[in-house]
C-alpha cells in the first residue's frame, strides 16, 4: 500500500507537468500528445479517486496540495472532457471532496467544484444559451456566477421534467426516455448535495409512459443511502416513489430502523416514536403496497424473534404512528381497510383502530369483551387447528398496544370475579401458541392469582410479602412456565400500580420481584409502556403515575449499580411463536 501512494504520488506529479503543458499550447503536435495519452490519463484518474475515497478531506489538501489545479486544468481541455468516462471520473472525485473543502474555508476551489458541475450539465446536451466561455465550449468564468448558474441550470431540469409528466403522451413535449435515464446516471455521485434535492425530488416523482423503469439502479441506491444518512430531505412522497419503483431501498429502510431500535441503546418509548416518524415509514405505509412488504418484515422479525419484547414493541409503536398517518391521509378513506388487513374481520379491525380514548372509559371493559369474544370464535373454532389462523389473529391484536396492555389493569381493578373473556384475552395475548387446554389451565393459574389479588384490593391493608406470596413466588420452586411466570408479573406490576396500598410497599415489593437483572429490565420495560400508554390515552391517574416513576426511578438505579447478570435473556422468556 505504501509502494502504491508513492507511485500515485510520482504518477500526480507527471500528469501535473503534462496538463501544464497541454494548457499553455494549444498547436496540433500539443494535441495529438494529449490524444495519445488519454487512456493512461484516465487509469491515473481511476486509481486517484479510488484513493481519495480512503482519504479525509484534511489528509486530500495535505497529499496533494495542487489537487484543485489538476482537476480545472482537466475540466478546461475539451479532449479529455470527451473521452470515455473521464468526465465522469472526474465528478466523483469534486464530490468525495467537496463538502471537507467547504467546511475548511476553501470557498475559492468550492465554487470551482460548483462551476464544473455546471459544466457536466452543460455537456449533458440540455438546450441552455450562456455568454462567454460557455458558448466557446468550455472554459472558466468567475466563481461567483456558478452557484446562481447551477440553482438555475437544477430548475430548468425540474421544469422540463414536470412539463414532460403533465404532457403525458404528447410526443413532442416530452423528454426522450434515453434523456432521463441518463440523467439520472449523472446525479447518482451527486444527490446529497442540496444544490441538487430538487432534481432528485423531480426524478423520483417522474413517471416514464411505458412498462420499464427508465432510472437507473444505481441512482435508487445512491439517493436510498443519503436519505438513511440523513445527507438529504425529501417529501413523503419523494421517498414513497422510491420505496415504490426500489423495492430493495424499501427493504434497507426497515432493516435500518430495526438495527436503530433493537440494539443495546435503551430508547424510551418517546425517543422511539420520534424514530418511527422520522423514518417516514408509516406515513409511506398508508400506501397499501408498502403496508403489505412492511407487514411481512414486522411478521418475519417476530417469528424469527420468538416474540422479543423489544420487537413487540417496535411493532406497537408503529402501528400506533400508522394509525396517526392514515386518519390524515385517508380522511375520506382512500383504500379499504380490507387492502391492509385481509385476513382479518372488517367488524374486528374496526373496533381494534379505535383509539380507547375516543371511547368512554366505563365501556373499556365492554369493547375489550367484544374483541376476545370475535377472536376466540376465530382461534377456537378451528377444527383443523390451523396455526396460520391463530397467528394471523394473534398478530392482528398485539399489534394494537392501546387494546392489548389495558387487559391486565382491566382485571386487577375488578371488584368482582375476573371475567372469563378477559381472562382468555389476556392468556392468548402473551401466550398464543398455546393449545386451548394449555390455554384453560393457565387461565385457572392466573384466577387464583387475580383472587388473591381481589381480597387485598379491598382490605387495603397488605405488604410486599403478602403481595409476593399471592402471585405464588414464595413456593421454593415455580414450576409455572416462564411465560406462565411473566405473565403473573406483569398482573403483579399492575395490581401495585392501582392498589389503594401499593405506594407505601414500593420498594419492599421492587427488591422482592427484581431479583434479576433481566426481571427488573422486564419491570422498566412494562412501566415505560404503562407511562406512555396513559399519556396518549390522556389517563390523569395520579396515584398510579406517582408510584410507577418511583418504581421506575429505584430500578434504574438499582440496575445501573447491580453486577451484570448473565441469566436468560429476556426476550428469550416470552415463548416461541411457532406451532
Amino acid at each position: 500500500m505504501a509502494q502504491d501512494s508513492v507511485d500515485l504520488f510520482s504518477e500526480y506529479q507527471f500528469w501535473m507537468r503534462k496538463l501544464y503543458v497541454w494548457d499553455q499550447a494549444t498547436t496540433f503536435e500539443t494535441q495529438q500528445d494529449t490524444c495519445a495519452h488519454l487512456p493512461h490519463f484516465q487509469e491515473f484518474l481511476r486509481r486517484l479517486y479510488d484513493t481519495l475515497r480512503e482519504m479525509s478531506s484534511n489528509a486530500v489538501i495535505e497529499r496533494f496540495p495542487t489537487i484543485g489545479q489538476l482537476l480545472a486544468k482537466t475540466y478546461r481541455n475539451p479532449f479529455i472532457l470527451a473521452y470515455d468516462e473521464c468526465q465522469k471520473i472526474l465528478i466523483w472525485c469534486f464530490c468525495l471532496i467537496n463538502k471537507g473543502l467547504h467546511d475548511s474555508g476553501e470557498t475559492k476551489f468550492h465554487s470551482w467544484i460548483q462551476s464544473l458541475l455546471s459544466h457536466i450539465l452543460l455537456a449533458f446536451g440540455f438546450d441552455v444559451k450562456e455568454d462567454g466561455p460557455f458558448c466557446q465550449g468550455l472554459g472558466y468564468t468567475p466563481a461567483d456566477c456558478y452557484p446562481d448558474l447551477l440553482k438555475n441550470m437544477v430548475s430548468l431540469l425540474v421544469s422540463e421534467l414536470v412539463e414532460t409528466h403533465h404532457n403525458g403522451y404528447n410526443i413532442q413535449k416530452r423528454l426522450a426516455s434515453e434523456r432521463i435515464t441518463s440523467l439520472s446516471q449523472v446525479c447518482v455521485p451527486l444527490v446529497s448535495l442540496p444544490d441538487f434535492e430538487p432534481l432528485v425530488e423531480a426524478l423520483l416523482t417522474y413517471h416514464g409512459h411505458g412498462s420499464q423503469e427508465i432510472l437507473w439502479a444505481e441512482f435508487f441506491e445512491a439517493v436510498s443511502e443519503a436519505f438513511l444518512q440523513k445527507k438529504i430531505s425529501l417529501s413523503t412522497l419523494a421517498v414513497v416513489c422510491l420505496w415504490l419503483r426500489h423495492l430493495p431501498s424499501l427493504e434497507k429502510a426497515m432493516l435500518h430502523l430495526f438495527e436503530k431500535l433493537i440494539s443495546s441503546e435503551k430508547h424510551s418509548l418517546q425517543k422511539i416514536q420520534c424514530i418511527i416518524k422520522g423514518s417516514l415509514l408509516p406515513q409511506a405505509a398508508c400506501h397499501p403496497a408498502i403496508f403489505r412488504i412492511v407487514d411481512e418484515m414486522f411478521r418475519f422479525a417476530l417469528l424469527e424473534s420468538s416474540g422479543a419484547p423489544q420487537m413487540l414493541t417496535t411493532l406497537q409503536v408503529f402501528t400506533q404512528c400508522f394509525v396517526e398517518a392514515l386518519e390524515k391521509e385517508n380522511k375520506q378513506l382512500k383504500f379499504a381497510l380490507k387492502t391492509y388487513f385481509p385476513y382479518a374481520s372488517p367488524c374486528l379491525v374496526m373496533v381494534l383502530l379505535q383509539n380507547p380514548k375516543d371511547i368512554p372509559l366505563r365501556l373499556w371493559c365492554q369493547t375489550l369483551k367484544y374483541i376476545s369474544e370475535m377472536l376466540r370464535a376465530v382461534v377456537e373454532g378451528q377444527t383443523n387447528g390451523s396455526y396460520k389462523d391463530v397467528f394471523e389473529s394473534w398478530f392482528l391484536f398485539i399489534r394494537f398496544g392501546g387494546w392489548a396492555d389495558m387487559v391486565a389493569e382491566q382485571l386487577v381493578m375488578s371488584e368482582v370475579e375476573p371475567p372469563e373473556d378477559l381472562l382468555w384475552l389476556l392468556v392468548f395475548a402473551s401466550r398464543p401458541h398455546e393449545h386451548s387446554q394449555q390455554r384453560a389451565q393457565t387461565m385457572v393459574e392466573v384466577k387464583e392469582v387475580l383472587g388473591h389479588f381481589v381480597k387485598m384490593f379491598q382490605s387495603q391493608a397488605f405488604s410486599g410479602q403478602d403481595l409476593w406470596t399471592a402471585a405464588g413466588k414464595s413456593r421454593e420452586a415455580d414450576s409455572r412456565p416462564l411465560a406462565c411466570q411473566q405473565l403473573i408479573r406483569r398482573l403483579l406490576w399492575s395490581f401495585l400500580l392501582w392498589a389503594p396500598g401499593g405506594h407505601t410497599i414500593t420498594q419492599e415489593a421492587t427488591t422482592l420481584i427484581a431479583q434479576t437483572e433481566d426481571i427488573a429490565h422486564e419491570m422498566i420495560d412494562f412501566l415505560d409502556q404503562t407511562l406512555y400508554r396513559w399519556d396518549q390515552l390522556d389517563i390523569e391517574a395520579h396515584g398510579p403515575r406517582k408510584v410507577a416513576r418511583e418504581l421506575l426511578t429505584g430500578l434504574w438505579a438499582q440496575v445501573q449499580h447491580r453486577p451484570a447478570d448473565h441469566m436468560a435473556v429476556a426476550q428469550g422468556k416470552s415463548g416461541s411463536l411457532r406451532p
